[in-house]
């Protein structure tokens, strides 16, 4: 008697898990419901578009070009989003008698279930028709569109299967984090492209597309185009190579499985003698001050990159900060006075210094005894966040400049960048004793409920607070820049800016220690609602 198929079982297996996930709250129903007809409809007008462009001078060039970011972000999508689809962790099912072979042709169908294949379906059809020309390429198109996806969907699960154990892992999470940047970055890049093609033309694109024609999945599409040139033997080299492309990824994917479903763990395997690392060890702890110091800025940095949620706030300060100088520069809108937004992002992690402690605030307060101790305390956490935003800011207004051309501006935008972060570390260094809220370690939401209010008293309210004490030294920039001769005296902002900004910084801590020492009690019962 023939073993039962289990295609149907794991393809019904993937729509109970997605029914059963909707069931848990009504806001998860509700988002995967509006992400569902943000998707289609974006599909929907993606498939417009490319229909609509069928006949344009190098259209072929920007179809291909599409198709080979749309293979991109099919590799790199189980990296940044591991908990999207539960089966693509086929260690869930380890214990079941399975064979590699039916298992891979059950997951690949079970893959084909679902928004994103429905999405890039969409997207494989509408580049198909912008460039065919012809029967025999609608012909080839129909071969082509099942091949590039195929490749999509086996490049996902090749990926996934190969990285398992990394991403059902706590680094498996905190790469999750890196998805912020991605986005960020990748809209500004598709920003900057359309703004440049609108100008110029598809043209520019064909350097880049008569390379990546030859890459699965988008020699598929180059393939189709190349039947309607009359190019009949460089379309079947490029169906021949996304069909290879294809058997290529199964083979590695059935190999991962086998490995996965076979091998042991390496978590549960047992290591003998761990070396117990002293603190004095570590090349960092050495060049740091000694006593409370030294360990509260250590802390602080550990914070960074071990906590998940201190992690995704300093990623997504550090990629925004360069992000919006550094584009503007390069699209020539920009100003060297826009590197101030890198300080300006990165001071902003001064604020709620404790709510990132959550419950474990305890173990530091239990170490406050005076104003004194609170005062170092506080001067440790903006020390750490010193050593990075610095040097950060630093670059990030030598490289603004640099692409702007505007070199005698520089000392006064290190100045203006250096008094707006002494002033945000001054600002949240107060508001972190005054108005603490917690960070929730599960989810995605960064306050408590119940404590919104405070986050926006604190952030925006010291945000306000930061402008308004910078406002000395705006002054004296927009006045020497308004004076006859005064720019020859903007080196000066330099060190006025730098030691004002200081001044703020030792102020403000100054006037945060009594509180902090005051309100310990307060601020544990704030940190601990999370």
């Amino acid at each position: 008697m023939s073993a039962p198929a289990i295609t149907p079982v794991v393809v019904r297996l993937k729509l109970s898990l997605l029914r059963n996930g909707l069931r848990q709250s009504g806001g998860r129903r509700a988002a995967y419901i509006a992400s569902a007809v943000v998707a289609l409809l974006f599909a929907a007008l993606q498939l417009v578009g490319l229909i609509a462009l069928r006949g344009f001078d190098h259209v072929e060039s920007l179809v291909v070009l599409l198709v080979a970011v749309l293979g991109l972000g099919w590799a790199v999508m189980p990296l940044f989003f591991p908990g999207g689809d539960e089966t693509l962790d086929p260690t869930r099912l380890v214990m079941l008698p399975l064979r590699p072979r039916p298992l891979v042709r059950a997951l690949l169908v079970a893959s084909l279930v679902g928004i994103g294949p429905l999405f890039t379906l969409c997207l494989l059809t509408g580049s198909v028709i912008a460039v065919a020309h012809g029967g025999a390429a609608f012909a080839v198109g129909v071969l082509a569109v099942p091949l590039a996806l195929l490749v999509c969907v086996a490049l996902a699960r090749a990926v996934a299967a190969a990285n398992v154990r990394l991403l059902t892992s706590r680094k498996g999470r905190d790469l999750a984090v890196l998805s912020g940047l991605v986005v960020a970055v990748g809209a500004q890049v598709v920003n900057f492209g359309a703004q440049r093609l609108g100008s110029s033309g598809l043209e520019q694109l064909d350097p880049v597309a008569d390379v990546l024609r030859w890459f699965p999945p988008a020699s598929a599409i180059g393939a189709v185009h190349s039947v309607g040139e009359g190019a009949y033997g460089t379309a079947a080299a490029q169906l021949l190579l996304t069909a290879a492309a294809s058997a290529g990824l199964l083979a590695l994917w059935a190999r991962a499985l086998t490995r996965l479903m076979t091998a042991p763990d390496g978590s549960t395997l047992q290591t003998g003698g761990a070396a117990v690392r002293d603190r004095a060890s570590t090349g960092l702890a050495r060049l740091l001050p000694p006593g409370r110091t030294g360990t509260a800025v250590e802390r602080s940095l550990r914070y960074v990159w071990r906590d998940p949620k201190t992690k995704a706030a300093w990623v997504t300060s550090l990629a925004i900060g360069l992000i919006v100088p550094v584009f503007n520069a390069w699209q020539g809108t920009g100003s060297v006075y826009f590197a101030c937004f890198a300080a300006g992002m990165l001071g902003i992690q001064m604020y709620n210094q404790f709510g990132q402690d959550t419950s474990a605030f305890w173990m530091v307060a239990m170490t406050i005894s005076s104003t004194r101790d609170a005062y170092v305390e506080l001067r440790a956490r903006a020390l750490a966040l010193l050593l990075v935003t610095l040097p950060y800011a630093t670059l990030v207004t030598v490289l603004t400049t640099a692409m702007l051309g505007d070199w005698p501006r520089l000392p006064e935008a290190l100045g203006l960048s250096f008094a707006l972060l002494g002033a945000m570390l001054a600002t949240g260094a107060w508001t972190s004793a005054r108005f603490p809220y917690s960070i929730p370690q599960e989810g995605y939401k960064n306050v408590a409920p119940g404590q919104t209010g405070l986050a926006w008293i604190s952030i925006f309210g010291g945000m306000v607070a930061a402008a308004v004490l910078c406002a000395p030294v705006i002054a004296l920039a927009i006045w020497l820049n308004a004076g006859a001769g005064g720019d020859d005296l903007l080196w000066l902002l330099l060190p006025v800016g730098t030691l004002y900004g200081a001044a703020l910084t030792l102020l403000g801590l100054r006037l945060a220690a009594p509180r902090t020492a005051r309100r310990l009690p307060e601020i544990l019962t704030a940190v601990s609602k999370g």
